[in-house]
């Protein structure tokens, strides 16, 4: 276990680093929360590129849906696609969530880009509607859709998963990744991008995590499946995944409460990964950068192997 420098604190992210130091590593301190959390009670604070993501208009005047946006992964995705020139509709659970994602809205307006908050359980197929329905009708048009939003909870065996988390999770992680691509690509031009996002679990699961990393790898196949419909279709739509490792986001505190003190250590770079490092890949995939990938998944797994 590789000692917490905390160097991070001082130091500019965009300045070459050695990944290790970069951010604290374990142990963190024990903690939890309920379901689904927040980012202001986490220890330490995750780092979601506020203060070092630069943009360069790579998305100039896109639309972008990012689901799960208020916190986390989507958050920093949120802040990144917006110092990059997009409008942002961050879709979240519920108003536990309510202060996390208005802080995300700050941030966006302060790239000079609108953002548009929508509340509800995307389990829904109307609830999905209504979150394509308002960006079309606010903006016009999407440009990019970011099934980010998930489910997991750890359970030590077989018999400790309830049947009702099962089909929880799948709605979740899955269904509503189905609805919301179905109800999207009519309003998706040319060029437009889906990102979807897996996981590393999707390679090598988690024993505590079987229903999440179930349909972590069920997304690895529905976005293969999925880019190869669109492209046969001359749709023009490109679908591709991101499998990040293990983040420090609020799903971690609200969901893995017994090995949080060690949560990333199980990763080659010894530390688990901030939003503000994934950020940039969804933000490459969702660019002209990437005009000729679809139906692949770009791993951000800090070095655990994904053949």
């Amino acid at each position: 276990m590789k000692k917490q420098t905390g160097r991070n604190k001082n130091e500019n992210k965009n300045e070459q680093q050695n990944p290790e130091d970069k951010y604290p590593q374990p142990p963190f301190p024990k903690q939890k929360q309920e379901f689904p959390g927040t980012e202001s009670a986490m220890r330490p604070q995750a780092d979601h590129g506020q203060s070092s993501y630069k943009g360069s208009g790579k998305l100039k005047d896109k639309t972008a849906i990012i689901t799960g946006g208020d916190s986390g992964i989507g958050k920093a995705v949120a802040i990144a696609f917006a110092r990059e020139g997009a409008d942002v509709v961050i879709s979240y659970l519920d108003d536990m969530e309510d202060e996390d994602a208005r802080d995300t809205a700050h941030y966006v307006e302060e790239a000079g880009r609108r953002c548009v908050l929508i509340k509800g359980d995307i389990t829904s197929e109307k609830q999905c509607k209504k979150i394509v329905s308002t960006t079309v009708k606010e903006f016009g048009k999407i440009d990019i859709l970011v099934n980010n939003a998930a489910f997991q909870m750890a359970r030590k065996s077989l018999k400790d998963i309830p049947s009702s988390e099962w089909v929880h999770t799948f709605a979740v992680n899955i269904h509503s990744m189905f609805y919301l691509c179905k109800a999207a690509e009519p309003h998706m031009k040319p060029g437009s991008s889906i990102i979807n996002t897996t996981s590393v679990n999707a390679y090598h699961p988690s024993d505590d995590l079987l229903p999440y990393a179930a349909t972590k790898a069920a997304i690895q196949s529905f976005t293969a499946n999925l880019s190869q419909i669109l492209l046969n279709e001359s749709k023009g739509i490109r679908v591709n995944a991101v499998a990040p490792g293990p983040v420090w986001t609020p799903l971690i505190p609200a969901t893995k409460w017994q090995d949080i003190d060690i949560f990333g250590d199980n990763t080659p770079v010894g530390r688990p990964g901030q939003p503000a490092e994934i950020a940039p890949s969804y933000v490459f995939l969702a660019s002209e950068e990437s005009s000729y990938i679809s139906g692949a998944t770009l791993p951000t797994t800090g070095g655990r192997i994904t053949i």
